[in-house]
């Protein structure tokens, strides 16, 4: 046998010896899952009984995008993990998703799939009303649905101002990392569920200002900047069916409650003001920079 037959064979050896010890660890993994799911209680709703956590799952990825070392594509790992946590949840639990995805908008799926696993049990939505009606009834643990847009007539969002404790919230961005092999133009998505947002370091919250008036985006701007609210973005709707109520949609930095101080001051800057209904939030996802390979 030629030298380099020799080599090769042994690295492939190696490569066999790798694979073994990569299976034994995720077989101990999964035994540690199952024991945190013994111990906490499994069966019923994932987001109900405190398995699924979309921060504890970005800080996972985070730590191990900043620690990676190698030609192997750091979207990759992110690929590869987002699969192992997918099966982390099913073996907790039952758990399904529920996903905004017309023909003309397959893209959604396909990051509903990365996102959540190639196994997870999944269905397609016509509208986006249907994907949080699948998810405030039950069939569904999580939404997955378009980023609302400005030019948006009937957006999804006011369906989650509730004062029920338990309404759907948005719980992460979608994708988390590269956006993979999505059919048809780049889509990004945002995520509900009934889970509580958990502070991870790089958060952004979302909240709806209720007034009985529209207020204009300076002045919305202006009162947020003066209590130390900036936004990322806003939005408004008005409700066709009450003519005194309009809803402005905005997102801020950080991981806020609705209890911030910072929205008793909001309210006396703004005329009209009502209400403060929380949104939900979610871990900012990773930048293109952070995804970039790293050398050996």
């Amino acid at each position: 046998m030629p030298p380099a037959d020799s080599a090769i064979d042994d690295l492939r050896r190696q490569i066999d010896e790798i694979d073994t010890h990569l299976h034994d660890l995720l077989m101990r993994r999964s035994g540690v899952v199952a024991e945190i799911g013994a111990l906490k209680g499994n069966g019923g709703d994932g987001s109900r009984n405190g398995f699924f956590r979309p921060g504890r799952e970005a800080l996972i990825i985070r730590r191990l995008i900043e620690r990676h070392r190698g030609s192997l594509p750091r979207a990759t790992i992110v690929r590869m993990w987002r699969e192992m946590l997918s099966a982390t949840l099913r073996q907790q639990g039952p758990f399904a998703v529920a996903v905004f995805a017309p023909e003309a908008s397959s893209g959604y799926w396909d990051l509903a799939r990365d996102h959540f696993g190639s196994l997870m049990p999944a269905t397609a939505h016509d509208k986006a009303g249907q994907v949080v009606r699948a998810v405030i009834d039950g069939p569904a643990t999580v939404g997955v649905l378009p980023l609302p847009r400005e030019e948006d007539r009937e957006p999804w969002w006011p369906f989650l101002v509730s004062r029920d404790e338990g309404q759907p919230r948005v719980i992460a961005r979608l994708p988390f990392g590269a956006s993979g092999n999505a059919r048809g133009k780049a889509v990004e998505a945002l995520a509900i569920g009934r889970v509580a947002q958990e502070e991870t370091g790089r958060d952004r919250s979302l909240f709806v200002i209720e007034a009985s008036a529209e207020i204009s985006r300076s002045g919305l701007r202006d009162a947020l900047a003066a209590v130390s609210l900036a936004p990322t973005s806003l939005q408004l709707w008005r409700d066709r069916n009450e003519a005194a109520r309009w809803l402005h949609m905005i997102e801020v930095e950080g991981c806020i409650r609705s209890t911030d101080e910072r929205f008793t001051r909001l309210a006396s800057r703004l005329s009209g003001f009502s209400h403060v209904w929380p949104l939900g939030g979610y871990a900012v996802p990773l930048t293109p920079a952070e995804l970039e390979a790293t050398p050996s």
